[in-house]
């Protein structure tokens, strides 16, 4: 990658020096607030430890959900300070605001090696704005926190497809770098467009054909195999005259998924069979039926085993695999294995030597909940959109901005 590092940041030296950091801990909470995946916090352990241990004072900001540009205690990052505090076996302040006068106070009070994590960056409507004046004020007040001879540091991969304020324009105001997490996800993202070994697997989930279709149409020109699931693979089946009962179907898609057929047919594979249920709950019990006989009443919520059967047995010889989107509704224990057979499947040709990356978002959190092991991948990445937007041959100004 053509950019600095934070490596090279170390060797310049950061003693007594303010580094903004962008970090994404935009994870996700039960009711109680409580964290129930924490592997972002996790991946931005080592970028932040170098650095204060280094003795730089460390400002980060981050998001959490979507609020709506005003502060909603719902949204506090209160949980991952107190998460990260622990994690990295010192104490994390919060600020009460973003660039407001707690923040300011705070960060005027950092000594070197300090932490401090400013309250939720989308509080401020000016992080998301379209307007270049209004995001490059609330970087140049996040600027001002970090003072004379600072530096700023990308390690929010999740969010480095965003042209955002503490993404994008802060990059434009500070010496920048990118953090251990963005260098190592850009490498791997190359890895697997430039110089990946083949035969070269795709398996897609998720809900809708319309979020994957741009990737979904510049992958099948370079991969060998395309396996599709989860709630799309419905759309693909309507185009083939299937009956999809009550299953998840894009109906405006039915005809680009009908050219897409058309035209990668030798690649695009399809589940043959999948667990139906009358409705959208846990509970509801499960029925195991063929792709051609889907009941008029009932809608699929997971792929059945001949289709984890056969796609293990596609994955099998694979030397390069991508993987965004689970195959089923896998947070339902009764719809959890066409995902963690599909999973276990990618393990099984890592253990064989192929390199293998999970996307992000959904796919990452099914390993975790399904108890998968994480190392059984050869990369679990943290930015789901990111890495699809990449694949799909987009520019990310987040990561283009620090190349300038």
């Amino acid at each position: 990658m053509s950019v600095k590092t934070l490596d090279d940041l170390l060797k310049e030296g950061v003693e007594g020096r303010g580094v903004l950091v962008r970090s994404d801990f935009n994870v996700p909470l039960d009711d109680d607030r409580n964290i129930t995946d924490p592997g972002r916090i996790i991946a931005s352990l080592p970028t932040l430890k170098a650095l204060s241990d280094a003795g730089a004072k460390v400002i980060i900001t981050a998001h959490l959900g979507r609020p709506d540009g005003a502060p909603d205690p719902k949204f506090s990052l209160a949980p991952v300070a107190k998460d990260l505090g622990e994690r990295l076996g010192r104490h994390v302040q919060l600020a009460g605001d973003v660039v407001g006068t707690d923040a300011l106070a705070r960060a005027e009070g950092l000594t070197d090696g300090d932490i401090l994590l400013l309250e939720n960056i989308r509080f401020d409507p000016r992080e998301t704005s379209k307007d270049e004046a209004e995001r490059g004020a609330l970087a140049r007040d996040l600027v001002e926190l970090v003072g004379d001879n600072a530096a700023f540091v990308s390690d929010g991969f999740g969010v480095v497809h965003r042209k955002q304020a503490s993404v994008y324009d802060v990059a434009k105001l500070l010496p920048h770098y990118a953090g251990y997490l963005v260098a190592t996800e850009v490498g791997v993202l190359r890895q697997l467009t430039e110089s990946h070994e083949r035969p070269y697997a795709v398996v897609l989930g998720g809900s809708k054909v319309s979020d994957k279709l741009a990737v979904i149409e510049n992958l099948a020109t370079k991969a060998d195999s395309l396996v599709i699931g989860g709630g799309m693979c419905f759309t693909f089946l309507a185009a083939q005259g299937l009956s999809v009962g009550t299953s998840l179907l894009q109906e405006e898609m039915v005809e680009t998924c009908k050219k897409l057929l058309e035209d990668y047919g030798d690649v695009i594979h399809l589940p043959v069979d999948f667990v139906v249920t009358e409705k959208f709950a846990a509970d509801s019990p499960p029925e195991h039926v063929a792709a051609d006989s889907i009941p008029a009443g009932k809608m699929g919520l997971d792929i059945g085993p001949e289709s984890v059967k056969r796609f293990t047995a596609l994955l099998s010889n694979a030397k390069t695999v991508f993987w965004n989107g689970p195959m089923g509704v896998f947070e339902f224990p009764a719809y959890s294995a066409g995902t963690k057979g599909l999973a276990e499947a990618i393990i099984g040709a890592t253990g064989k030597g192929a390199f293998s990356v999970v996307g992000g978002g959904d796919s990452a959190a099914a390993v975790r909940t399904l108890g998968l092991p994480e190392d059984g991948f050869s990369h679990i990445s943290t930015g789901g959109g990111a890495s699809l937007e990449y694949l799909e041959g987009k520019e990310l100004p987040g990561i283009a901005v620090l190349e300038t």
